[in-house]
C-alpha cells in the first residue's frame, strides 16, 4: 500500500489541493472513518478544520502527508495510509502558531480490535464465494490446506466486479463492451431513471467476507447496512447472503454494506459482530466518504444486531434502524427457550395435554390442533416445536452441531472439528467464562420457576396438575455430562432412537426432578458485556414484522414490546421507536412495509439534519407513529394509542385487538413481558402463599410441604 493515498472517490468532497484557507476556529484533527483508537487496515479518513487562513501541513509519524488532503465543504479531508500497527501520531500545523496532534491506534485488517483473541479452528469459505483460495499464512499444518501451506485466518485479496440486473430479476456479469439487451433500469429516490448496473467490492475484513455494492452513477448519498439472521455457533467464515445485493435498496440508489460476520447464521458473538460492522463501515467511509446516513435493515438475528449495535456503538455503525421480526437480544431468549423441550416432554407423556390448543397454558406461546407438526408430520403443534425445536441441543450440547460442511475434511490437524465444544456458551467463552472442567459457563437457570402459575391462577389447571408439572419438569445437565443426541438430530439414529426432547441430556430422575442453578459468574459477565439489550438506544427505530402467530413462527409478536419495555425501563422514554405490524393471515405474507419504512426513515433523518436541537423523538415525521396494516398492506390504524393495553392498563387499542399477543413459559410463571431475568429473586413458599400468589388456591399444610419439597430454596418473586 502506498504511504499516502489521495482521496479521489467522492467528487462532492474534492476541490483544490492544500494549501487551504478555512475558518479561524482552533485547528483540529479528527478521524471520520472510525474512532481514533479503532483504526484498522493501515489507513484512515482524516479531516482538518480551523487552519485560519494559513498554509496547512500534516505529518504522519513525522512524515509529510499533506498531499493527501483536499478542500471540502467543512475543512480539508484526506485518506492517510501507511499507518503502523499500534500507536501513530498525526500532526497538523497551520502557520507558526496553529498546531494540533492526534493519537491514532491502528489494528490489522484481520482484527481483532476489541473482541479478543481469534477463535480457532476457523473454516475458510473464500473459494466458494468467488474470491479464490485463502492466502497461506503458516507452514505449521494449522488450518485449511491451501496452495503453499495452510490458512488459519482465511484472508483473500479484494475483488471488484460489475454486475447488471436483468429484466428477469437475476444478476449477471456486466460485459466490458456493449449494453445487454436484457439490462433493467431503475428509478432513484430523486426520480432519475438509470441503468441497473452495480459495482461491487468483495474481500475479507476481520476474517469475514464483506461486500460493498452500489449503482454506477446512481448513488443517492445514503447507505444501508443489511444484517442477516439465523443461528450459528461460530468457527466458520460464513458466506455472503442474498441481501448483499438487495434489489430494492440498490434500485433506490442506496449503497449496500454487508458481511458474513454480521449474519447470525455464521455466529452469535455480537461483540465480534459489532467489531466487524464497524470495520466494514470504516472501509466504506474511507472509499466513499461519509454518507448522509446509514440505515440498518434486517430480520430476526439481523434485527437483534441493530438493537445491540445501536446500544453499544451509538451511531457509528447505523444512524437509524428497521429491525424486522425482532427480539431485544439473543442471550435472554435462551432463558425461556431452554424450557421448551422440558415442558414438551412432560406434555407428551401426559394425556391431559393431547389437545395441542391447550399447551399455550404452559409454554405461553401459541399452539394449534391443525398446524402440521414438523416432527410427526401430523396435525397438532406449537411454537416450541414448530419454531424452536433443535435450538436446545444447538445451544447447550457440546457434542452436537449442525455444521456438517464437507470442507472440514480439508482442515488440519485431522479431526480438529471434533475438538470444538459446539455450544452457544462456548462460542462466547470469552464472555461467559470457563469452569473447572474446561467447559464454558452457562447462564441457564430454572430454580424457583413455577411453571404454569398463570394457568393455575386462571383455573386452567388444577393444584394437583400444577404440583405434578413442577415436580417432573426437571432441568438440563452440565455440559461435561451431556451425551450425543438421538433422532431426529442425528438422522442415522432414526427411527429407533427417537428423542426430540433431548431427554437424555436432561435431569429428570428423582422426586422432584432437580432444577439447575445458572452460573453466577456467567450471568454477571453477560449482563455487563453489552450482549443484553438494556434499552439504551437513541436512534430512529421502526420495528416492523408480519404477524405470524397463527403459523407458530418463532418470531413471536410480543418481542417488539419487550424491546419497548426495556427502553422505558432504561430512561422512561421510547419516543424514538415505533412499532408496525402487517397481517399475514390467512395464507401468509402478501405485502411488505419495508419500502414505506425506508421512506419514513428518510424524512425522519432529514428532519434531524434540519432541526438537530429537537432530538430524535422531536423530529418524527407524521408517518413515524405506531401503526398496523391489513394483509394487503392497507393501513388499519395509526397513532399513539393503537397498542394500548399491552404495556399499560388502558382499554385495548385497535391494533392490540386485531393482533393478539402470546407470552413465554416464564411470563406464564409470573415473569415480566420484557423477559431478561436470568435468575429470579427467591421468596419462601410461606411468603408466596401469604401474598396470595396462587390466586384462589389456598394450599393445605400437606400441599405447602410438597411445594417446599419441589422448591427447597423458595419460589420466584418477580
Amino acid at each position: 500500500m502506498k504511504a499516502v493515498v489521495v482521496l479521489t472517490v467522492l467528487a462532492s468532497l474534492v476541490a483544490a489541493p492544500a494549501p487551504a484557507y478555512a475558518s479561524r476556529a482552533a485547528l483540529a484533527l479528527e478521524v471520520l472513518s472510525s474512532r481514533p483508537d479503532q483504526v484498522t487496515g493501515g489507513d484512515a479518513l482524516i479531516r482538518v478544520r480551523g487552519t485560519g487562513g494559513a498554509r496547512l501541513r500534516v505529518l504522519r509519524n513525522g512524515e509529510d502527508v499533506t498531499a493527501a488532503f483536499r478542500r471540502t465543504g467543512d475543512g480539508l479531508t484526506g485518506l492517510v495510509s501507511g499507518l503502523a500497527v499500534g500507536d501513530n501520531t498525526l500532526t497538523a500545523t497551520a502557520g507558526p502558531r496553529r498546531r494540533s496532534t492526534l493519537k491514532v491506534r491502528n489494528h490489522p485488517v484481520q482484527g481483532p480490535v476489541f473482541s479478543g483473541a481469534h477463535q480457532y479452528p476457523f473454516l475458510c469459505k473464500t473459494e466458494r464465494s468467488g474470491l479464490g483460495p485463502p492466502v497461506a499464512d503458516n507452514q505449521d499444518g494449522q488450518g485449511m490446506r491451501v496452495p503453499g501451506g495452510w490458512s488459519r485466518d482465511c484472508f483473500a485479496p479484494t475483488v471488484t466486479d460489475r454486475l447488471y440486473r436483468s429484466t428477469d430479476g437475476a444478476y449477471r456479469p456486466m460485459p466490458a463492451q456493449g449494453r445487454p439487451a436484457d439490462l433493467a433500469t431503475t428509478t432513484l429516490l430523486d426520480g432519475r431513471t438509470v441503468d441497473f448496473v452495480v459495482r461491487r467490492e468483495r474481500g475479507v475484513i476481520n476474517r469475514f467476507l464483506y461486500s460493498i455494492a452500489m449503482l454506477e452513477g446512481g448513488w443517492n448519498g445514503r447507505a444501508m447496512y443489511r444484517f442477516d439472521g439465523g443461528v450459528g455457533i461460530g468457527h466458520d467464515q460464513g458466506t455472503l447472503g442474498g441481501s448483499a445485493l438487495d434489489p430494492y435498496g440498490l434500485g433506490q440508489g442506496y449503497a449496500i454494506l454487508h458481511s458474513s460476520g454480521t449474519r447470525t447464521s455464521t455466529h452469535y458473538n455480537l461483540i465480534l459482530g459489532g467489531e466487524t460492522a464497524l470495520m466494514v463501515k470504516e472501509r466504506f467511509v474511507e472509499q466513499h466518504g461519509l454518507p448522509l446516513y446509514t440505515v440498518g435493515v434486517g430480520g430476526s438475528g439481523g434485527a437483534i444486531q441493530q438493537y445491540i449495535y445501536a446500544q453499544n456503538h451509538g451511531d457509528r455503525v447505523i444512524d437509524a434502524a428497521i429491525p424486522q421480526y425482532s427480539y431485544p437480544d439473543m442471550v435472554t431468549q435462551t432463558i425461556h427457550v431452554g424450557d421448551c423441550e422440558l415442558l414438551e416432554r412432560y406434555m407428551d407423556a401426559h394425556p391431559r395435554w393431547a389437545r395441542w390448543d391447550e399447551r399455550t397454558a404452559l409454554i405461553g406461546m401459541n399452539a394449534s390442533d391443525t398446524v402440521v407438526n414438523p416432527t410427526t408430520g401430523r396435525p397438532g403443534s406449537d411454537e416450541c416445536v414448530s419454531g424452536w425445536r433443535g435450538l436446545t441441543p444447538l445451544t447447550m450440547n457440546p457434542l452436537w452441531t449442525n455444521n456438517d460442511d464437507p470442507e472440514w475434511q480439508r482442515m488440519d490437524p485431522p479431526g480438529v472439528k471434533d475438538t470444538v465444544q459446539w455450544t452457544h456458551w462456548d462460542d462466547l467463552r470469552k464472555v461467559y467464562g470457563v469452569d473447572e472442567h474446561g467447559y464454558a459457563r452457562s447462564t441457564w437457570d430454572n430454580v424457583g420457576v413455577q411453571y404454569g402459575l398463570e394457568a393455575l391462577t386462571g383455573g386452567v389447571i388444577t393444584p394437583e396438575e400444577f404440583l405434578d408439572l413442577n415436580a417432573e419438569a426437571g432441568s438440563w445437565k452440565e455440559a461435561a455430562d451431556m451425551v450425543r443426541e438421538g433422532c431426529p438430530f442425528v438422522p442415522s439414529a432414526c427411527p429407533a432412537d427417537f428423542d426430540p426432547w433431548s431427554a437424555r441430556n436432561a435431569n429428570l430422575s428423582g422426586d422432584p426432578a432437580p432444577r439447575r442453578t445458572g452460573d453466577p459468574e456467567a450471568i454477571r459477565n453477560v449482563r455487563s458485556s453489552g450482549l443484553v439489550f438494556g434499552g439504551d438506544v437513541d436512534l430512529p427505530v421502526i420495528d416492523w414484522r408480519h404477524y405470524l402467530e397463527e403459523q407458530l413462527d418463532m418470531h413471536n409478536a410480543h418481542q417488539s414490546f419487550a424491546s419497548r419495555k426495556r427502553m422505558l425501563d432504561h430512561d422512561g422514554r421510547a419516543g424514538n421507536q415505533v412499532i408496525w405490524f402487517t397481517d399475514a393471515r390467512p395464507d401468509g405474507p402478501r405485502s411488505d412495509q419495508t419500502p414505506e419504512a425506508l421512506r419514513v426513515i428518510d424524512a425522519w433523518m432529514a428532519n434531524i439534519r434540519k432541526y438537530p436541537a429537537r432530538g430524535v423523538a422531536g423530529n418524527r415525521p407524521p408517518q413515524a407513529v405506531d401503526r398496523c396494516f391489513a394483509t394487503d398492506g392497507t393501513e388499519l390504524a395509526a397513532g399513539p394509542h393503537v397498542w394500548d393495553g399491552i404495556l399499560d392498563r388502558r382499554a385495548p387499542g385497535p391494533c392490540t385487538q386485531r393482533f393478539p399477543l402470546y407470552g413465554t413459559s416464564r411470563t406464564v410463571a409470573g415473569g415480566p413481558i420484557e423477559g431478561g431475568v436470568h435468575k429470579c429473586r427467591l421468596q419462601p413458599v410461606e411468603r408466596a402463599v401469604a401474598r396470595g400468589l396462587y390466586g384462589s388456591w389456598r394450599p393445605t399444610s400437606e400441599e405447602q410441604a410438597r411445594l417446599k419439597q419441589i422448591f427447597p430454596t423458595g419460589v420466584c418473586d418477580y
